[in-house]
C-alpha cells in the first residue's frame, strides 16, 4: 500500500520513520506492506529524517497521481486541507488526518464525501490514545452519559507547574514555549482552542450532534493566579482545564474550561503533558484513558493504526452511526448549570459582604464556602473568594457584571467553575 504524506514536520517525520523501522510488524498486522512514497513539503532545502521517501513541493501533482492509494494530511489549517482533502475523497482514495480544527469545522461534509471510501482520524484527539476508535467501536453498545478530559498537554503542563511548583503562569509559559511544548502564540491551546477542537470531534461520535466552536462556552487558563492556586489548595482541589460534554436528557452540554477538581478525582491526578479522558457509558460505567496526548511519535502512533485498518480493508462509517438517531439538542451557554468559585477585590468596609449576598440572592445564587484574606493590615482592600451552590450559568454572569459596576470592588473579577 503505497501512502503520501501531506505536510512533513515532526509528525509526519516520525510517521515515514516508523513505518520504515518497524516495517516488519506494521507488514504482519496488516496483512501487506505499507510504503511511505512521497511527501508534500513547503522547502526542500530543510533537512528531515524521511527514511529516503521522496519529497515535492508540488501539491497538485502528488493529488492526482494513480499509484497512490492512501494519503496522510498533515498539513495543518482548515481551508486548505480540506480543498486537498475534498479532491483525494472525489478520486475515491482513502484519507488519514491528524487535523482536529479541519474536523471542528467540517467533520460533516467530509462524513457525507467519505461515505463509501476509508477516513481515519484517530490522531486528531488525544495523540496516541485511541479514544475515537474507543468511542466509535468499543463503546458502540452505550448511550454516552458523559465525556470529561485533560485534552491539552500544554494547558496541563502549565497548571501541573503553577498548582506543584508555585510558579507563574507567565513563567511557566515562557519554560513551556523553550520546552516545545508551547507555540509563540500559545493562545490556541492555553486559551481552550485546541481542546474545544477535540471535544466538538468525540461529541459528533458519542451523541451525533454537530456543533462548532462558536456555539459553546470556552475559556482558557490565562487569568488563573496565585491567590487561586492558593484557594484550590486550601480547599483540596486541583485546578485543571476541561474538556466536558454531558447528556442530560434529550440534550448535550458541550464545554471548555478550567475547573476546580476534586484532589481525590482520577482525572486530578493526570500530571505534566499527559492527557486523560473518563468516559462514562450506560453499561459499561465509568471508563478512563491516559497517555501521551502529543509529540511525534504518539501521534504518528495513530495515524500509522489507520493506515494498518485500511490495509486490512475495515472501513466503519467515519463517525460511527450507519443510519440516523433520535436528534439531541446543544444545551445553551446561559443554562449549563455547575457551581461556581468567584475571586474579587473589594473595599475593606462595613457591609459590603451583605451587599454582595443580597445580589447573589436576587440572581438565584447562594454562597456554599466563603474566604476572606487581606495581604497588609493597614489596606483599604480585601481579597473575597467564594464557592456558591449549584447555578445557572446566567444568572453567574449576571451577577459578575453587576458586581463590576459596583463601586465597592476594586478590579478585575474572576470566575471558575467547579467540576466535582
Amino acid at each position: 500500500m503505497r501512502v503520501a504524506i501531506l505536510g512533513v514536520g515532526t509528525v509526519g517525520e516520525a510517521v515515514a520513520r516508523i513505518l520504515v523501522r518497524n516495517a516488519s510488524i506494521i507488514t504482519a498486522r496488516a496483512g501487506k506492506s505499507i510504503e511511505p512514497v512521497v511527501g508534500v513539503v513547503r522547502d526542500l532545502n530543510k533537512p528531515r529524517d524521511v527514511a529516503g521517501m521522496h519529497l515535492s513541493t508540488d501539491l497538485s501533482a502528488v493529488l492526482e497521481r494513480d499509484d497512490i492509494d492512501v494519503y496522510v494530511e498533515l498539513m495543518g489549517g482548515v481551508d486548505g486541507a480540506y480543498a486537498a482533502i475534498k479532491r483525494v475523497l472525489e478520486r475515491k482514495k482513502p484519507v488519514v488526518t491528524a487535523n482536529k480544527a479541519l474536523l471542528a469545522y467540517h467533520r460533516d461534509e467530509l462524513a457525507r464525501l467519505s461515505a463509501d471510501v476509508p477516513f481515519g482520524y484517530e490522531a486528531s484527539v488525544a495523540g496516541g490514545i485511541p479514544i475515537i476508535k474507543t468511542l466509535r467501536d468499543g463503546l458502540s453498545a452505550n448511550h454516552i452519559i458523559s465525556i470529561k478530559g485533560i485534552l491539552n498537554g500544554t494547558s496541563n503542563y502549565i497548571m501541573t507547574s503553577m498548582m506543584k511548583g508555585g510558579v507563574k503562569f507567565k513563567d511557566v509559559l515562557k519554560r513551556a514555549q523553550e520546552l516545545g511544548y508551547a507555540e509563540a502564540d500559545p493562545t490556541f491551546d492555553v486559551g481552550g482552542f485546541d481542546a474545544a477542537h477535540k471535544l466538538l470531534i468525540l461529541s459528533s461520535i458519542a451523541y451525533d450532534i454537530h456543533a462548532r466552536p462558536e456555539d459553546i462556552l470556552i475559556e482558557g487558563i490565562e487569568n488563573i493566579s496565585s491567590d487561586d492556586i492558593a484557594f484550590a489548595k486550601e480547599f483540596e482541589y486541583e485546578i485543571k482545564l476541561l474538556a466536558i460534554a454531558r447528556r442530560i436528557g434529550e440534550r448535550v452540554e458541550l464545554r471548555v474550561h478550567p475547573a476546580l477538581v476534586p484532589k481525590d478525582k482520577m482525572i486530578a491526578k493526570v500530571n505534566g503533558v499527559m492527557n486523560a479522558i473518563s468516559v462514562a457509558g450506560d453499561a459499561v460505567g465509568e471508563t478512563m484513558y491516559y497517555g501521551a496526548g502529543a509529540g511525534g511519535n504518539a501521534t504518528a502512533s495513530a495515524v500509522i493504526s489507520d493506515l494498518i485498518d485500511i490495509a486490512r480493508g475495515i472501513n466503519p462509517p467515519m463517525l460511527g452511526y450507519k443510519a440516523p438517531i433520535a436528534p439531541l439538542s446543544l444545551v445553551p451557554k446561559g443554562e449549563i448549570q455547575s457551581k461556581f468559585y468567584f475571586r474579587l477585590n473589594v473595599e475593606d468596609a462595613v457591609g459590603v459582604l451583605a451587599k454582595i449576598t443580597k445580589i447573589m440572592s436576587e440572581h438565584a445564587l447562594s454562597a456554599d464556602a466563603f474566604l476572606q484574606r487581606r495581604d497588609d493590615e493597614n489596606s483599604l482592600e480585601a481579597t473575597l473568594f467564594f464557592i456558591t451552590h449549584t447555578a445557572f450559568e446566567k444568572d453567574a454572569v449576571k451577577f459578575m457584571q453587576i458586581l463590576k459596576s459596583s463601586d465597592f470592588v476594586r478590579g478585575e473579577i474572576f470566575m471558575m467553575r467547579i467540576e466535582e
